[in-house]
């Protein structure tokens, strides 16, 4: 078991097409989007679930030398994103109704991997749950979501 990712085989894999698709979400020709700003992968997404790499760089790192809490809160936000929209045809608006960050660990000039999965979803609603941890495994933020999902209406 990959020490990053205990909760991956809980999910169902993706249609071979749909993941490759996935891993190139945040590339935007002509454009910049925030998440490919901070440098954020994706390195897997299934059904309901995806995980994704913070790569360290010092920018991102507070005084302190530690990452940033706000660049771990972005990744933490960003992971569920394709674990939502992986049940729809289409990747639906999204919108963050509310994220609960505990910071129960420190990332120090490594890597963060995180790990995004949904709880349970509604009609318009769904609850996600996010843990971002270093590379060898320990535990260093948790997140709880919810999103609003308008699938009529295109990201």
């Amino acid at each position: 078991m990959d020490l990053t990712a205990p909760h991956a085989e809980r999910f169902a894999p993706l249609a071979p097409d749909a993941a490759e698709w996935w891993l190139h979400f945040f590339e935007r020709p002509g454009r910049t989007i925030f998440s490919t700003l901070i440098g954020l992968q994706v390195e897997e997404v299934r059904a309901d679930y995806c995980r994704m790499r913070l790569p360290y760089r010092p920018e991102i790192e507070q005084p302190a030398g530690v990452v940033h809490g706000g660049a771990l809160a972005t990744l933490v936000d960003t992971v569920v994103v394709p674990a939502v929209a992986s049940a729809y045809p289409a990747v639906p608006r999204m919108l963050t109704l509310h994220m609960g960050v505990s910071y129960v660990g420190a990332v120090v000039r490594q890597d963060a991997v995180a790990e995004g999965f949904i709880v349970r979803r509604g009609r318009s609603t769904v609850f996600c749950r996010a843990e971002v941890r270093t590379p060898d495994g320990a535990l260093a933020v948790t997140g709880d979501l919810v999103y609003a999902v308008r699938p009529d209406q295109q990201a």
